[in-house]
């Protein structure tokens, strides 16, 4: 499968509140990873789909928060492919201080503002596949924030440029 070439993701949501009862209670955490396997699921309903690891704390998050957000990185964005693949992090607060983003209407996640696509969803269903979750999401919100520079690549186990 390392043969396969695939588009790099950021995929984000944010917490639910501490106490859901409580308006006045803090808001949860950004969270976000890194992942090459998206992809479009149909057009009609606008489906998507992403694949995680099972008991990744993305795929625990989603288990709960019906509502995810996508960015699909430019090739100038491998610094952010690398810091959201990290392992064993704690907090994500740090590793979106620094960016560009704006958060979702619909979706309340984060989406990156030089992004060349971003995408907000809601899970429609989950689908245990081996080691991996596939969570499927109907498509909310489509946007082009940038047209600037080609896609992300990740093939043979490195981040690539298109051409």
């Amino acid at each position: 499968m390392s043969r396969l070439a695939a588009g790099v993701v950021l995929v984000t949501a944010q917490e639910p509140p501490l106490d859901p009862d409580d308006p006045h209670a803090p808001a949860g955490e950004d969270a976000g990873m890194t992942a090459t396997a998206f992809m479009s699921v149909s057009l009609g309903p606008p489906l998507a789909l992403v694949s995680l690891r099972e008991g990744s704390r993305m795929d625990d998050l989603l288990a709960e928060q019906p509502l995810w957000a996508v960015s699909i990185l430019a090739e100038n964005q491998r610094h952010i492919a690398g810091r959201f693949a990290m392992k064993g992090r704690i907090s994500d607060r740090l590793l979106f201080k620094d960016l560009s983003w704006t958060r979702g209407e619909s979706s309340g996640a984060p989406l990156l503002a030089d992004a060349l696509a971003t995408f907000e969803l809601r899970t429609e269903q989950r689908v245990t596949a081996g080691d991996h979750t596939l969570v499927i999401g109907r498509v909310l919100t489509a946007r082009v924030p940038s047209t600037e520079g080609g896609p992300l690549l990740y093939y043979r186990g490195n981040y690539r440029r298109l051409g």
